[in-house]
């Protein structure tokens, strides 16, 4: 099927991400939220992603590959600053805020449910989603911990319903890993492959569910085994860090990554570890039970409290101008 109408359900961080990447790439884009205040939150999101993708525009047309090439926006090779500047405006004009859901995904052919991560609200999204949708929809999860099998019997379209999640600042990280349930059929999981593709991600097949994905299975473990050095007081963040860029080539350690994504996301991290141990596997989890997880909690709590959120407030494990 080719998919032409996009629909976002929810304008948080990633879904007004999502929303922008498919406008920019040409796709007819509705958002659906909740309430005015929903679109009150949602059109300065859009504003400075907007600015994200000016000001990485102007870096590329520098040609530093290395530092500020951005594969979501455009590749290397076929680099016009007057096409990108110009898809940049057009994805303004692209996107629809709707408060009606009927309204929102009439005709749509695919929905992306980027809703809260929590069981009860996308149960009650999916099952006043489903009467409404047209036969020929795909409806898509971009969860990122809850499992789309979970889901599927609240959706009325098990055959058209899969996972499809994609890494924060997309048009940086430009990958989107899609992932099936059971029920899903090849022909869909192929379609959302191709739609991946085609707004620029890499489309990264997740052959059998797995919460966390490809993604989040590899890099929570790492985050939290750098955390519970330091809550233990085996060493400071710097030098944790400083183990690991320096022992490995990476360019960043596990505090200078907390503090890119948020102090709160890593003390929602620690708690979602608590309340799902399903997310890593058996290995994985008998490796993490002498874990720290209460003085992880206790650290990161402070440190919201004091207003240390990361890069976004000035502070965080490091301090920045």
């Amino acid at each position: 099927m080719e998919i032409k109408k996009v629909v976002v359900a929810g304008g948080g961080v990633l879904g007004s991400q999502i929303a922008f990447q498919a406008a920019y790439c040409g796709y007819d884009v509705t958002i659906w939220l909740r309430s005015e205040g929903s679109i009150t939150r949602t059109r300065p999101k859009l504003a400075s992603i907007r600015r994200s993708y000016l000001e990485a525009v102007e870096l590329m047309s520098g040609r530093d590959p290395l530092g500020n090439w951005c594969r979501g926006i455009a590749d290397m090779d076929n680099f016009s600053k007057y096409e990108c500047l110009e898809n940049i405006e057009l994805a303004g004009e692209k996107i629809r805020l709707e408060l009606d859901l009927a309204k929102a995904v009439e005709n749509a052919d695919i929905v992306i449910e980027s809703v809260a991560e929590d069981v009860a609200a996308k149960t009650e999204f999916y099952r006043t989603l489903a009467p409404l949708l047209p036969k020929k929809t795909i409806l898509a999860t971009n969860s990122s911990t809850l499992l789309p099998s979970a889901f599927e019997k609240f959706t009325g379209r098990s055959d058209k319903y899969l996972a499809l999640h994609f890494a924060n600042t997309i048009w940086k990280n430009n990958t989107a890993e899609v992932m099936a349930q059971p029920k899903t059929s090849q022909a869909v999981f192929d379609d959302v492959v191709r739609f991946a593709n085609s707004i620029r991600m890499v489309a990264l097949p997740v052959m059998k569910e797995k919460p966390g994905y490809l993604l989040n299975s590899m890099l929570v473990p790492f985050l939290l085994s750098g955390l519970d050095l330091y809550v233990n007081e085996v060493s400071d963040p710097e030098s944790i860090d400083k183990a690991w860029t320096l022992g490995t080539g990476a360019p960043r350690g596990p505090f200078q990554i907390f503090d890119i994504v948020g102090i709160t996301t890593a003390y929602n991290i620690v708690q979602q570890y608590q309340k799902v141990p399903g997310l890593f596997s058996p290995m994985l989890r008998k490796m993490m039970l002498p874990y720290n997880f209460k003085e992880m909690e206790k650290v990161l709590k402070k440190m919201i409290d004091e207003g240390r959120l990361g890069k976004s407030s000035g502070e965080g494990f490091y301090k920045y101008e």
